[in-house]
């Protein structure tokens, strides 16, 4: 049987670009950002996640995509792709605008729900990537980070990847979940949906049985 969010992220539909946080659609609803580092494979895990082969687009040039892009699964709920991050041919002063506009996203968008964060098993948290998580620290959002590319790797590294990456965020006092994550094997997608179905609340009856157990706990 198909994971219910699985079946919702198939619905997946291109909505808008926006350059900046004022440009965004309505802050209602519930939604969820990925963000990564260039050539991170963020385009890869949504497309896989979403079982489209071009509903997240990657630049030919890394770096250079400068917009939010938003996905709408239903009316209350939405996906967005945020800009990669990191490029070193970029130019300094457009980081610093990228970061800035990010940060201003991350901190101020009540409908965001939390942030799935993809990271290249191979080389996990980078700068830029600890600067990321920190904002998100900063407004206590949830976070769940994507080591991506896991086929690249056998499973015992792999797996010695993922408890060096858990180790690495308890020394950093950094509060995240972590998973491995494949999008050419299709791997780590239901881990995935689970977070994400809880995210963004759904379906919203998981919601009001959950409350309907825990008040009826003596």
């Amino acid at each position: 049987m198909t994971h219910p969010m699985l079946t919702l992220l198939r619905q997946a539909k291109f909505m808008t670009s926006a350059p900046r946080l004022s440009a965004c659609p309505p802050n209602i609803g519930y939604e969820v950002a990925f963000a990564g580092r260039s050539n991170a494979g963020k385009s890869s895990a949504i497309n896989a996640l979403t079982n489209q082969r071009q509903l997240a687009r990657a630049s030919k040039t890394p770096g250079r995509t400068q917009l939010l892009n938003y996905f709408s699964l239903d009316e209350e709920r939405r996906l967005v792709d945020l800009p990669g991050y990191g490029y070193a041919a970029v130019p300094l002063a457009m980081k610093e605008a990228w970061q800035k506009e990010l940060e201003n996203y991350l901190i101020k968008r009540e409908s965001l729900q939390g942030l799935i964060v993809l990271m290249d098993v191979r080389h996990p948290l980078q700068k830029y990537d600890e600067m990321l998580l920190n904002w998100a620290q900063r407004r206590q959002l949830n976070v769940h980070i994507l080591l991506t590319k896991s086929d690249k790797l056998n499973r015992s590294p792999a797996l010695a990847a993922l408890q060096a990456m858990k180790k690495q965020l308890k020394d950093k006092n950094i509060v995240a979940t972590v998973q491995l994550f494949s999008a050419l094997q299709k791997t780590g997608l239901e881990d995935a949906a689970d977070v994400l179905a809880q995210w963004l609340h759904y379906p919203p009856q998981v919601e009001n049985e959950a409350a309907i157990t825990t008040d009826s706990q003596p």
